[in-house]
């Protein structure tokens, strides 16, 4: 019986320093490394180019749509459609509010000025959005997206009362972690303004070479938008992920903050 257990405790220690290895070594859904798409704001260009380009390569991304937009209301069943093909619909609230007391705000306008909310009203917004997202795909499932990437209304973090409403929140701070140092309501990303698929590209190597996973946040791609990148150069991105397909793990926000927050158990 003293052998049968010293054998099991043996095994087991094994398994659990093999487990550990891996989760050292970044291991991502059995890959090297973890990619998530993410495209903000809802625009016509996500339904007409970028859509069907990730059909095409058989990869999916993460939209984050504003409720109150026309292009989320005038096309429902094209967002619905993608929903269907595999595509996360994420909460990027209802109007879109950023802080209009930040530098280099001039586009806030009065209405959307998160400054001058209350915390009531955010969270409201944001539940609104999530009943009519899941009219749209039915999903109970999904993640947030910050506005702007503002945090706070005064000294409020307003996502502390909605953590029950979300797997997790992107922001838009860059870095490079490993699972167990996510902060999932606060998850890091990579805005890309004019960036080429080379920059890219590069940034994929440096998350593989960390044990790490890279979310990349677009918002135009190839025009509609002043943050921009060149539709080509996001081709090329996603042939890139293709060709790498066997190493690297091309996941929605949901799916990959799922993943990591079974890891961090």
């Amino acid at each position: 019986m003293i052998l049968k257990n010293s054998i099991a405790a043996g095994i087991l220690c094994l398994f659990t320093f093999s487990c550990f290895a891996q989760t050292e070594k970044g291991n991502w859904n059995g890959k090297k490394c973890a990619v998530v798409l993410t495209y903000d704001d809802a625009l016509n260009i996500h339904l007409d180019k970028v859509i069907p380009m990730l059909n095409s390569y058989q990869l999916k991304g993460t939209f984050y749509l504003i409720g109150s937009s026309p292009v989320v209301s005038e096309r429902i069943d094209e967002w619905r459609a993608a929903a269907k093909k595999g595509h996360e619909l994420g909460n990027h609230t209802l109007m879109h509010p950023c802080d209009g007391n930040l530098p280099g705000r001039d586009f806030v306008t009065p209405e959307n000025d998160l400054s001058k909310y209350t915390v009531a009203r955010a969270v409201n917004e944001v539940k609104i959005t999530n009943t009519l997202l899941k009219a749209i795909d039915g999903k109970n499932e999904r993640t947030f997206a910050y506005p702007c990437g503002d945090l706070t209304i005064k000294d409020t973090l307003y996502y502390n009362f909605l953590k029950n409403d979300f797997i997790a929140a992107r922001g838009v701070s860059s870095g490079f972690l490993k699972a167990k140092e996510v902060d999932l309501s606060n998850v890091n990303s990579f805005v890309e303004v004019g960036s080429s698929a080379e920059q890219m590209i590069a940034q994929i190597d440096e998350a593989e070479k960390k044990g790490s996973f890279i979310v990349f946040l677009f918002h135009g791609v190839g025009g509609e938008h002043a943050l921009n990148i060149d539709l080509e150069e996001h081709r090329k991105l996603l042939e890139y992920l293709k060709k790498r397909k066997k190493d690297i793990w091309v996941a929605t926000m949901v799916d990959v903050a799922k993943y990591i927050k079974e890891n961090q158990k």
